[in-house]
């Protein structure tokens, strides 16, 4: 049976959801995508700037979400106050659950959804999975394309029969016969589950995308209401460069903040810049990225030092006023450039190569 499916794509702000934005209405024109962005109103203006820069490639509206909607305040300041002025930090993402996940989930209600993340072939993580059974993610710049929750029902034990039943009935072409040997043997320690999946996928994507797709209609998962899904011809491995590429050619542009920014220090020249899309004061940057805030964005700096107080700061040892000493900072220059020479990275006109790249595009997991 046929549903109505939403189809959704969340831009952060960050380099590899706009160019999943741009590679999904090339490749994908036929699906009809909803763009959103979770707004919490604390964002840069270069963020800003790449959203407008998105509609006019799109020819489409990006949604922009807000949680407090009915709020005078701006949204991050509204559940600050709620929050008795504790400040969001790794073990207390409240930011991600009131400015980004809630207002996501109201905005699709109880539809049945697709959600489109913009994690690379590059890069080992899972990413945002919603605990909403209406909500299903997917991912298309990777080789496999499916959530780890829809993996492991795939591979249970419960499902055993029924996975052979079912790739009796996909064509595996020239691997047949090792294809079928690798889904008839048992899991256990000596033969992961992801072992599986990449043993599968190192010669038949499509095919194995086509079992997970047919084992999907005996879910309750959005896909298994589907008649078809073009994805599932999906073979590409999108890798960092291939993102800059995309962005690049099709003049919507890398947002600014990766642009790297020389400094000199004690007779050394070292580039930072910015590596991730979400807030200013976003508790993940790393130290060298708050003193790049303070050096090419004062002002937004000194707005974020205003919310820490006694026994509430960004960092977990350290307040902005303390990281802005002149010895410290120099502290923090002289230790980025040799760790970045022990690096020895290979020259990149982007800085992401020397800050780490795991983009959650926000704070690390945070955007769906």
């Amino acid at each position: 049976m046929t549903k109505s499916i939403r189809h959704l794509l969340g831009i952060s702000g960050g380099k590899d959801s706009a160019a999943l934005a741009i590679y999904m209405k090339s490749k994908y024109p036929s699906l009809t995508i909803e763009y959103y962005s979770c707004d919490t109103g604390k964002e840069l203006d270069e963020t800003y700037q790449l959203i407008r820069n998105l509609e006019v490639y799109l020819g489409l509206k990006i949604n922009l979400l807000q949680g407090a909607q009915n709020s005078s305040e701006e949204p991050f300041d509204h559940f600050l106050k709620m929050y008795g002025g504790y400040l969001p930090s790794s073990n207390s993402r409240w930011c991600t659950k009131k400015l980004k996940l809630e207002p996501f989930e109201k905005y699709i209600g109880d539809d049945l959804s697709i959600s489109y993340v913009g994690i690379r072939g590059d890069e080992d993580r899972e990413g945002y999975i919603s605990t909403k059974k209406n909500i299903q993610s997917i991912f298309p710049f990777r080789k496999n394309i499916w959530s780890e929750d829809v993996i492991s029902k795939l591979f249970s034990a419960s499902n055993f029969d029924l996975l052979q039943d079912i790739s009796s009935n996909v064509d595996f072409g020239e691997y047949e016969k090792k294809a079928k040997e690798i889904i008839r043997k048992p899991l256990d320690s000596m033969f992961t589950r992801k072992q599986k999946v990449d043993s599968l996928l190192e010669h038949c994507v499509a095919p194995f995308n086509q079992l997970v797709f047919t084992f999907l209609k005996f879910t309750d998962y959005p896909l298994s209401f589907c008649s078809e899904f073009p994805l599932v011809e999906n073979e590409d491995v999108l890798v960092r460069n291939d993102i800059f590429r995309i962005l690049e050619e099709s003049g919507v542009g890398v947002p600014a903040y990766y642009n790297k920014k020389e400094f000199e220090i004690n007779g050394k020249k070292g580039y930072y810049s910015r590596s991730r899309s979400g807030c200013f004061f976003c508790f993940y940057q790393q130290k060298i990225e708050w003193v790049w805030l303070y050096e090419q964005h004062p002002d937004l700096f000194f707005k974020a030092m205003q919310y820490e107080k006694e026994g509430y700061t960004w960092g977990q040892y350290e307040s902005l006023e303390d990281l802005i000493k002149p010895d410290r900072i120099a502290q923090i220059k002289e230790e980025y450039i040799k760790r970045s020479e022990r690096k020895q990275k290979v020259q990149s006109p982007y800085m992401i190569d020397l800050i780490d790249d795991s983009e959650g595009e926000g704070c690390a997991s945070c955007f769906v």
